[in-house]
């Protein structure tokens, strides 16, 4: 399945042995082993914030008894005995479990609590447990009372006062402070019992759930028949802050009470989970707000949920066709947190994994039914999200953690025919996975089996963008709004079996003035909805222009300033130096190993432009981290483009001899040749680098593999680029046999000239002669500067009697017999001044039809 469940706590494993043996060392009395005639009764009734979670179970006398398991030492104490058959509805203990809180309710002799009955009592109890003492009543009364102490994040020391939150049925809020002081050693007592603080600090909601990791209490206001969510931030210094107001267009009007992560609700009727509606808050540390609601149903043709993501400014309405599921059972819409996915589980139906950090695009989130197999393994009772990833299954007595199962995620990746499911595996992978190389590593493997397999987006692009965008994102906040996450702009296609409609909502209304943490961050992401109208996402649009006018002064003799130049070649040495210092195998292949000025001008001008663009929106961000976040994502994005062919190249078995001209060609090359230009494809739609040497290697192998007229064709259209390396080793390893020369002939009338001049002087063939001296010729005359001559001419030296061709070899003995002409071809072996002469008459001669 895509999320699997490793259990943190069993009560079967980390409780009944622990009672078994005190059962057993309390055996003097004979009794009947309590587990025996009572292990139904054993229950969880809260998870705190430390981990501790309280359990209860009854004794063979019908008494209540409280235990606690400690997460950090594993091991269980016993809390306290209520000698009376009573029914549990809340309980929580303070952080030194010097203190418990308890609210009870009557049982009938059937052993399950009563509903209450006009004249009913619950009690709502604080019990002195270090040691047993005095126990103090703080609430009877005829509705149901739920108890919470608070757990601020302070040192290892014990605190003065203790703060317990009641929640009651009635509606309302109370805050209790409770002092507490030593006697005799180590007694913790509580102090003015009879008269402890307290203050309502909110009334009148009908929904309410407690985030125990956060310490934050969230509740639904209905005021003037609008839902209004509402968060009250508790904190260490025994505060609290109303942090926002947020309408919900929901309807809350009919459905009733409803308390979240509270413990157990004993109120529930399993057989009608189905009846009820779903609500619930899910936040992560990049300050995402996210309401999802389950509204109740009763057909099931089809399934209707929202999602209100509010740190986005809109909600996205989901509706899922059950088709001819099996059993309809009985089990409501579960909604599990999963950090930066929310988990949508309908057991025996679907299970929907929901991007909520960018849920822009449906294609991002990942929509399995009971086809794919996914729900086998999940529990098909009532369990319940808390904080983090933590889910909490109240019947088996379970404690998980959920994680995404990455080996299911990589099989299904393989096996998937839809490119909405590519998509979406393909980013939880990148964004869930721990290890990043190896997770890379078996999608590279993948895509360089399946690259022709996605129809509706390239799938190299996605990668190398996605992957780069993971690389940095734990370094800093923001980093969604100014960097790309997706290739991807828009999607189109639908989801099978789902139905989606997204509508603007109104934006939370923050009630404080000063933010830290998780708060400053959601601040941030609504401040950008509001008002960063204009796409802030980096693209190389700017490297594009620049790089273009660099190329086109090249062409035209200009220069930009020594020290422009050397800076931008200095920024494309430190990438490949740092991509070299992390590979400690050697290169495969010729990657990184050439002087291609002209890429290395494009990664320096891409790690100039990007850091002006983290600047300028990351202020507050320090220069030198902003430098290292720069040279890791663009190392990372050539490394990709490395890994990618250096992974073809080992997989198709090819050898060092492949680089060489002069040998058979293999079908394995073909494979390669087509891989690397889908990535040069890919590169050049968004103009990103590619790393020196991949034009050389392309060129190689597309002279292996390419009929002549194809390859011309392809170097014509600027998907094969000339490269002075390949060049030269085309005309070392070929030798001068008609075939190779007219390949040859071809390639050479398309290099650049200062390549082309280069490659002449290496080429030891009368044409390449030619070259050289029509070139050399051209040269002479673009500088030649008109001089007055005498009008008479020695014609004994021409032998054609032909005036302009006359003048024309004057002008060319004047310019051979000067010292700049010469110095033009000193170090030039295979250069004949003479041949140049009658190279250039010969020519001029064909011209005129002479």
């Amino acid at each position: 399945m895509a999320v699997r469940l490793v259990a943190d706590f069993d009560l079967r494993k980390d409780v009944l042995p622990w009672l078994r043996a005190q059962r057993a060392a309390s055996a003097a009395a004979g009794a009947e082993d309590v587990l025996e005639t009572n292990y139904e009764s054993l229950c969880i009734l809260n998870v705190e914030r430390n981990g501790n979670i309280i359990y209860n179970y009854k004794d063979d006398e019908r008494n209540i008894v409280f235990g606690l398991y400690d997460c950090q030492t594993r091991k269980n104490q016993h809390l306290y005995t209520f000698e009376k058959d009573l029914q549990v509805v809340s309980c929580s203990v303070n952080r030194e479990k010097t203190l418990l809180a308890a609210s009870l309710v009557q049982s009938t002799e059937e052993g399950r609590r009563n509903e209450l009955q006009p004249g009913s009592k619950c009690l709502t109890l604080l019990v002195e447990i270090h040691p047993v003492n005095n126990v103090k009543v703080l609430k009877a009364v005829d509705s149901y009372i739920w108890v919470q102490f608070l757990y601020p994040h302070v040192g290892s020391h014990p605190l003065p006062q203790d703060q317990l939150l009641l929640i009651s049925e009635e509606k309302y809020i109370e805050q209790f402070h409770i002092q507490v002081t030593q006697e005799d050693g180590n007694r913790v007592v509580i102090k003015n019992s009879d008269h402890i603080p307290r203050d309502r600090i909110a009334e009148d909601f009908v929904w309410t759930q407690w985030d125990m990791s956060e310490q934050r209490l969230y509740y639904i206001d209905l005021e003037k028949s609008r839902s209004i969510l509402k968060c009250l931030q508790f904190y260490a210094d025994q505060s609290c802050d109303l942090m926002f107001e947020a309408p919900l267009d929901i309807s809350l009007s009919d459905s009733g009470f409803k308390l979240i992560n509270f413990g157990y609700d004993y109120r529930q009727d399993q057989e009608k989970l189905c009846k009820y509606l779903t609500l619930c808050v899910f936040t992560n540390h990049t300050g995402s707000l996210c309401v999802c609601y389950s509204p109740k149903f009763d057909s099931w043709e089809q399934i209707t949920y929202s999602v209100f993501y509010f740190h986005k400014g809109y909600s996205k309405t989901f509706t899922a066709a059950l088709g001819s599921a099996g059993s309809h059972g009985t089990q409501g819409i579960t909604f599990l947190n999963l950090e930066r996915y929310v988990a949508v589980y309908l057991p025996g139906h679907f299970f929907h994994l929901l991007n909520i950090q960018h849920p822009d695009l449906i294609c991002h989130s990942l929509f399995l039914t009971e086809n794919n197999k996914t729900n086998d393994t999940l529990p098909h009772s009532s369990f319940q999200s808390l904080s983090g990833s933590l889910v909490l299954d109240w019947y088996s007595g379970r404690l998980y953690r959920a994680f995404f199962d990455q080996s299911y995620l990589l099989r299904f990746l393989w096996n998937t025919s839809l490119d909405c499911e590519k998509m979406a595996i393909l980013h939880c992978v990148l964004s869930c996975g721990q290890d990043s190389q190896f997770l890379e590593g078996q999608i590279i493997q993948w895509i360089s089996e399946n690259v022709s397999a996605c129809h509706s987006f390239d799938l190299i692009q996605e990668f190398i963008i996605a992957s780069s965008y993971w690389s940095i994102y734990a370094k800093t906040s923001n980093v969604d709004t100014i960097l790309p996450y997706s290739s991807v702009l828009t999607w189109n296609t639908e989801i099978p079996g789902i139905t989606l409609v997204t509508e603007e909502i109104e934006l939370p209304l923050m009630k404080v003035h000063s933010f830290k943490g998780y708060w400053e961050k959601l601040n941030s992401n609504l401040d950008y909805v509001k008002y960063a109208k204009p796409y802030l996402c980096y693209n190389n649009s700017v490297v594009k222009r620049e790089w273009h006018n660099l190329i086109s002064e090249e062409k035209t003799g200009k220069r930009r300033s020594t020290a422009y130049m050397r800076n931008i070649l200095d920024s494309a040495k430190r990438v490949i130096s740092n991509i070299e210092a992390r590979n400690s195998e050697p290169r495969l292949t010729l990657l990184l190993q050439e002087d291609d000025n002209h890429q290395k001008l494009l990664l320096g001008l891409m790690v100039s432009e990007l850091r002006e663009h983290l600047l300028r929106h990351l202020q507050g961000v320090e220069k030198k981290k902003i430098e290292q976040m720069v040279l890791d994502y663009v190392s990372r994005l050539l490394d990709l483009i490395c890994r990618l062919v250096e992974t073809c190249w080992r997989r198709h078995d090819l050898q060092s001899f492949v680089l060489h001209f002069n040998r058979p060609r293999s079908v394995a090359e073909f494979e390669v040749f087509h891989i690397m230009t889908r990535i040069l494809e890919a590169t050049n739609s968004l103009f990103l680098p590619l790393p020196p040497g991949f034009h050389t290697l392309h060129t190689i192998l597309g002279v292996h593999c390419l009929p002549l007229h194809n390859l011309l064709d392809y170097i014509d259209n600027g998907v094969l680029l000339l490269t002075e390396t390949a060049v030269t080793r085309l005309i070392k390893d070929l030798d001068n046999s008609e075939k190779n020369e007219k390949l040859k002939f071809s390639i050479l009338v398309r290099l650049p000239p200062l390549i082309g001049q280069k490659i002449c002087r290496v080429w030891d063939h009368p044409m390449s002669s030619n070259i050289i001296s029509r070139t050399h010729v051209t040269q002479l005359l673009q500088n030649y500067k008109k001089q007055s001559r005498n009008s008479v001419m020695d014609k004994s030296s021409f032998s054609v009697e032909f005036l302009p061709l006359n003048y024309f070899i004057e002008i060319l003995t004047d310019l051979e017999s000067s010292s700049q002409a010469l110095c033009d071809f000193e170090g030039h072996d295979n250069v004949d001044a003479q041949f140049i002469q009658e190279a250039a008459l010969k020519h001029t001669t064909m011209l005129l039809d002479l």
